[in-house]
């Protein structure tokens, strides 16, 4: 797990590196470094959705994803684990200052949806390469520094969630490398994409989107990939 590790310690220290900067920057400015972070989410959300190879099973994944995700409140129970953090935080002015818990949901969906979470974790579990999670990690921490000059500290608390997703898929590398094939963790992958969109769109203040919700969709894809594989044989 010493990739995760590493991450975990990239976006504690963007996180907070961008907290503390942004509390000397002027609104305007952080609103304008939000916005620049969301158009490069929202790129490389479509990049990553248009790897899907079929559009059915992505918007099945997305339809049942969500409505599973709705039945369990997810993005409820997200910001409410986020608020119990912040509550706990209260006495501590620094550090519950700016959109706490927008910074802890936002970033924890946004660091653990993509491919190199997943496929870094399952590479440093099984053979201690960590070259995918280096390479997450600096990109995670930039992204921290970013997310948390605009929306303050609840980014660096969004290691803990990273910390156990990818913690999960480094400790049963073995298992999750005999399930996944190829053909799941692309429609996977395109899967995060749409809800890196998702993010963008929210951050963006388009349209806000519960994205949290949307999350057991990542579970639903791979599944539909494998059901779809015995129906065809």
């Amino acid at each position: 797990m010493t990739g995760t590790w590493i991450n975990v310690a990239a976006i504690l220290v963007g996180g907070t590196l961008g907290a503390l900067l942004g509390q000397r920057v002027p609104e305007r400015m952080r609103a304008i470094v939000t916005h620049g972070v969301a158009l490069v989410v929202f790129l490389v959300g479509i990049d990553m959705a248009l790897e899907s190879s079929n559009v059915i099973l992505l918007l099945a994944s997305i339809l049942f994803g969500g409505m599973a995700g709705e039945w369990m409140q997810l993005d409820r129970r997200l910001n409410q684990l986020g608020g119990g953090v912040e509550q706990s935080l209260h006495n501590i002015p620094a550090l519950t200052s700016g959109h706490f818990i927008q910074g802890f949901v936002t970033a924890t969906v946004l660091f653990c949806v993509g491919p190199m979470a997943i496929l870094g974790s399952i590479q440093d579990g099984l053979t201690g390469d960590m070259t995918l999670l280096g390479i997450k990690s600096v990109l995670d921490g930039f992204s921290a520094v970013a997310l948390s000059s605009a929306l303050g500290i609840g980014v660096a608390f969004s290691a803990a969630p990273v910390l156990l997703v990818q913690g999960t898929f480094s400790l049963g590398a073995s298992l999750f490398e005999a399930i996944l094939t190829d053909a799941m963790i692309t429609e996977l992958t395109a899967v995060g994409g749409l809800l890196m969109i998702a993010i963008s769109l929210t951050m963006l203040e388009i349209k806000t989107i519960k994205v949290a919700n949307f999350l057991p969709a990542l579970l639903l894809a791979p599944l539909f990939v494998g059901l779809l594989g015995l129906l065809a044989g």
